[in-house]
């Protein structure tokens, strides 16, 4: 028998980016001569970060429709047509034996060309709230993997199964390592740690709110951890460089995210799927700044499951810039409630979930086989 042969698309953010690797890891731990080929869209972070933890990677000139201007959308559905002729070259010579999307638009065209050949295809959806591509491709879709209960709203109940969201390897194997992570952050243990995430791409409202904030956190005897993007880096630490009064410890982006966690008391972060599954996994306090700028505004669907439970507290992004450091300054001042939260958090963790999204890869080929 012939050795798997694996295309996963998918991308956009690391929302979607750290998934779609996990499970590539996950099948070729165990399965090591399968063939990998990713799909991704041209020009998006993941034609970068696919290839750096070597991984083949093809980019489609696919893009996604723009809602407020229509217009704009001409252009979009030339860039879809092409794709898909692509998607069909693709899945032509290379000859998958399942296509699997973790979201985005870079998944479309060829999930909708592998299932139109009669190509097993498994959808990922990471959100409580499902995107609209995963929905127009559900139908034909052999299995849908998903991270929250109740997704029977979106998808044909009988093709679900639940398996939680796959996160980084380092973060799967995390322990308690705060004194050694402390060290590594050249930080306090003295001290409570606020781990600020904005998100792979950074969060303009969020670093608003934390540069603003800056002054009254460091007085209340806070150290921070913070990522601010690529984008941002550059004019907040011009920021902080023009001061040395601030415990900060600021970066575009956090390679040792195990390191970032395991220091913090306290997380402020955006609402994607992805972060939410590592903040249970790790079961860390967190406040949460849903992006407003999301389709089917699913960040803010994905925080308020958390906060039924009590798992998490919500600020609105617009409330973000008054309410976020009075929010964490209290959250840190009290012990009992981050306890609360953490254990509460820690409730909703799915472990292993790359491994189960791989059994049903395989069972799948082996059926189709």
């Amino acid at each position: 028998m012939r050795a798997y042969r694996i295309i996963i698309s998918g991308g956009g953010t690391g929302g979607h980016i750290f998934p779609a690797i996990s499970i590539a890891d996950t099948f070729k731990a165990r399965y090591p001569d399968a063939e990998i080929l990713f799909v991704g869209a041209e020009g998006r972070m993941e034609m970068e970060r696919v290839p750096a933890v070597g991984y083949r990677i093809t980019g489609l000139p696919v893009s996604g429709f723009n809602r407020t201007q229509p217009l704009k959308n001409i252009a979009v559905a030339g860039r879809l047509i092409k794709s898909l002729r692509l998607a069909k070259k693709i899945t032509g010579e290379f000859k998958p034996d399942i296509v699997v999307g973790v979201g985005g638009f870079a998944s479309g065209p060829i999930l909708w060309m592998a299932a139109r050949q009669g190509i097993p295809t498994l959808i990922q959806e990471q959100n409580s709230y499902a995107g609209l591509t995963n929905k127009l491709l559900a139908r034909k879709a052999r299995k849908i993997c998903v991270a929250y209960e109740g997704m029977e709203t979106f998808f044909p109940a009988d093709k679900i199964v639940l398996t939680g969201n796959p996160v980084r390897k380092d973060l799967e194997e995390a322990s308690d390592r705060k004194a050694e992570a402390l060290t590594f952050f050249g930080l306090s243990p003295e001290k409570k740690t606020l781990l600020v995430v904005g998100g792979s791409l950074g969060a303009r409202t969020i670093n608003q709110s934390i540069l603003d904030s800056l002054d009254r956190l460091c007085a209340s005897g806070l150290q921070v951890i913070w990522q601010t993007g690529r984008a941002y880096f550059d004019g907040i630490r011009n920021r902080l460089d023009a001061s040395d009064r601030m415990p900060v410890r600021c970066m575009a982006f956090i390679a040792r995210m195990d390191y970032a966690y395991s220091a913090a008391d306290l997380v402020i972060s955006r609402a994607g799927a992805g972060s939410i599954s590592e903040l249970c996994l790790l079961k860390k306090p967190v406040i949460l700044i849903p992006s407003p700028n999301v389709a089917e505004d699913h960040q803010t669907k994905n925080a308020m499951a958390l906060v039924r439970r009590e798992a998490a507290i919500v600020v609105a992004d617009k409330e973000a810039e008054e309410l976020l450091a009075v929010k964490a300054l209290e959250a840190l001042s009290d012990s009992e409630r981050l306890l609360t939260l953490s254990r509460n958090i820690g409730k909703l963790a799915l472990h292993h979930s790359a491994e189960r999204i791989v059994d049903e890869m395989v069972n799948i080929i082996n059926e189709w086989r």
